[in-house]
């Protein structure tokens, strides 16, 4: 029995964005390649001649051309594009392949009637903001920090802040204040956007009074804005200006600020899972190019789609799916609780909407194939031509899933990449085919190894993923990391020169991958990620409570898994129902209410490295079946016998559901 679910057209070269490429490489470079493989050894080998066809062939608007793709190759600090200017939002407005009065974003909601943007509405607006801004005093550098879901406003706010030159970061409003005001603390905005509130399904969430406190706890700000998303008749807060106010009509022209290729655009951070999350700068001209390439290249879009990714502003999946209109593809958002009414509301969705690229994560696939969900008989998706699966590994049945009910002709693609890269290093591409349980392909570009533990690079064997070559979307940096001794630690510290991620990864002889999951632990519930270091300020911020420490069990089947929390208490307290429920009123208003956890266990101590780190990891592995020896090595513990708890526990419950066969 083949695994093979899905195999290319005979005429993919002809109808596909790859196939166009390599003809303008044949004739515009002379380059011919046998197979997508001699393809991508070339665009990881030949690295200055590659992400130069990338700039030349999807005609980048600069203002000050390149002389020269890569100026210094060394891992970390490789410089791309080193005299060339350009602006992200330029090249992303000017939308190739549409006409003014096409619509390029389409917008569904919970909380509103949907909302669609044409091309000029859309350029139109973000004059208006972007003057708004600079009214505000906005110019090349400054932060302007956006709490509001995915929105029509929300993208407008990304295009403005980016023509000015100035930094994008966005928070989704479901994080908590800690999680918010740890985040942008670090980067010190001078202008806050918040909504005023929105509807999760069918209850109303009302945020005013955490904006005040995220207001009150960011000094910097100069100048707030409400939108009123929630309330659309109530009332600005005191002090506040409308968007009404910030998108006012004017008569200043649209103009881009021309930055320098690693000029930042925007901060997107780590889960933080071992301190406050990393503040990852990324550039104009990196994130440009890397999703030029992937868009086109690899998920095929143009202007003929409609490109639709449920995300949250929180996760870069949202980042990714806003280049959208740089390859002229429509984008399609939606705002709301995925669950709502039942899982089958985003099929209905991709139906009245026409989305052609259907983007999503593997445990929203699981949970439908759990629920026994036939997406096709409930919309009609014959529009589809993709379908995206990324945030975990999508094992073999969810892949035969999507192919026994979502539909035959069309092309599933599992990747993976991270917030750190704003991109899928490893996903799918029009040229191969499709098999069970299976990423299709390293990306072009992204040269993807897996290494034994003596650094050896392997095939067919699992190894730690590393990143063997430069990409442009690899961070500017860390924000306030001057030395740069944050960002060699978070990824080059393992292997000098090469890019560790945190991967486990199994590469064939064919190209495909499997990743066997991450190294962290970091907690992901729903579609927010958190880190466990932020998920302990709030626990540990009790009185009662000395020390804890948190783990995810995920479902294999799609469901959210469980999520399991250990406290030492104070000297004489004992756990009783009125302290778990004060600490999970805490987590729920500090985080988010999927944050809450589903057990809490009064342990006498936290397991503990020598060095003072927790063992989450370790943990999590007693409390699925491995034995303590097996699951941590007692000789780096401070406090070895601290497991004894675990281990007691793992055997009072269930038995672990064994991972999926591949």
């Amino acid at each position: 029995m083949t695994d093979v679910l899905w195999t290319p057209p005979t005429d993919v070269l002809q109808r596909s964005r790859i196939g166009t490429y390599l003809r303008w490489l044949a004739e515009h470079r002379g380059l011919e390649f046998a197979d997508y493989d001699a393809l991508w050894r070339w665009s990881v080998t030949d690295l200055d001649a590659f992400w130069r066809s990338i700039w030349d062939h999807f005609e980048v608007v600069a203002h000050t051309p390149p002389t020269a793709a890569l100026a210094t190759r060394d891992m970390p600090r490789a410089r791309w594009f080193p005299d060339a200017t350009l602006n992200y939002a330029e090249n992303v407005l000017r939308m190739p392949g549409r006409a003014d009065d096409d619509p390029v974003v389409i917008a569904h909601s919970q909380t509103r009637a949907p909302v669609t943007l044409t091309a000029a509405e859309l350029r139109e607006q973000v004059r208006r903001v972007a003057a708004g801004l600079r009214r505000l005093g906005v110019g090349t550098g400054d932060r302007v920090a956006v709490n509001a879901p995915n929105i029509p406003e929300t993208y407008v706010l990304l295009l403005a802040t980016a023509s000015l030159g100035a930094i994008f970061s966005s928070c989704a409003p479901e994080f908590g204040t800690r999680s918010v005001t740890d985040r942008w603390q670090q980067i010190e905005p001078t202008v806050l956007v918040a909504v005023d509130g929105y509807r999760y399904g069918d209850k109303p969430v009302d945020r005013r009074a955490e904006v005040a406190a995220i207001r009150a706890a960011l000094p910097s700000v100069r100048h707030t804005v409400s939108i009123a998303y929630l309330d659309p008749s109530g009332p600005t807060p005191a002090g506040a200006l409308s968007w009404a106010d910030l998108a006012a009509p004017t008569d200043e022209p649209a103009t881009f600020t021309p930055v320098p290729f690693d000029h930042p655009l925007y901060v997107l951070y780590s889960s933080g899972t071992t301190g406050l999350p990393k503040p990852i700068v990324h550039g104009h001209g990196g994130i440009l190019l890397e999703h030029l390439k992937m868009l086109a290249l690899h998920h095929d879009l143009g202007p003929a789609d409609r490109f639709f990714w449920f995300t949250t502003t929180g996760w870069m999946m949202w980042n990714f799916l806003a280049s959208g209109p740089a390859v002229g593809a429509t984008i399609v958002l939606f705002d709301g609780n995925p669950g709502h009414p039942d899982l089958g509301g985003l099929w209905r969705l991709a139906e009245e909407t026409g989305t052609t690229y259907f983007g999503t994560s593997a445990p929203y696939l699981l949970a439908c194939r759990k629920a026994g969900l036939v997406p096709r008989e409930i919309a009609d998706l014959s529009a589809l031509r993709g379908l995206g699966s990324t945030g975990a590994p999508l094992p073999a049945e969810g892949f035969t899933w999507v192919y026994e009910t979502v539909g035959t002709d069309l092309q599933l693609q599992s990747l993976s990449g991270g917030t750190d890269v704003c991109t899928g290093f490893v996903g799918g591409v029009p040229l191969l085919p499709v098999h069970a349980g299976e990423i299709t392909c390293r990306a072009l570009g992204a040269r993807v190894e897996a290494r034994s533990a003596d650094g050896t690079p392997v095939i067919g064997e699992l190894g730690e993923l590393v990143i063997t070559a430069p990409m442009p979307s690899m961070p500017v940096g860390f924000w306030n990391d001057a030395d740069g001794s944050r960002y060699r630690e978070a990824y080059f510290d393992v292997y000098p020169g090469v890019w560790r991620h945190g991967d486990w990864i199994t590469i064939n002889a064919r190209g495909g991958c499997v990743i066997t999951g991450r190294s962290d632990a970091t907690l992901n519930r729903g579609g927010v990620r958190l880190g466990t270091a932020e998920f302990y300020s709030v626990v540990e911020g009790l009185d009662e409570v000395v020390d804890s420490l948190v783990v995810h069990l995920e479902d294999d089947q799609g469901g959210a898994g469980e999520l399991l929390l250990f406290v030492v208490l104070a000297d004489g307290l004992t756990l009783d129902d009125d302290l778990r429920a004060a600490i999970s009123r805490e987590l729920r208003t500090a985080l988010s209410p999927r944050h809450v956890p589903d057990e809490i266990h009064q342990v006498r101590a936290v397991p503990r490295t020598l060095s003072a780190k927790k063992l989450e990891v370790p943990v999590k592995k007693i409390l699925t079946g491995t034995p303590v020896d097996q699951a941590a090595a007692k000789g780096a513990l401070a406090n070895p016998d601290s497991l004894t708890a675990f281990a007691t526990l793992a055997q009072s419950r269930p038995t672990p559901t064994p991972p999926p066969s591949r």
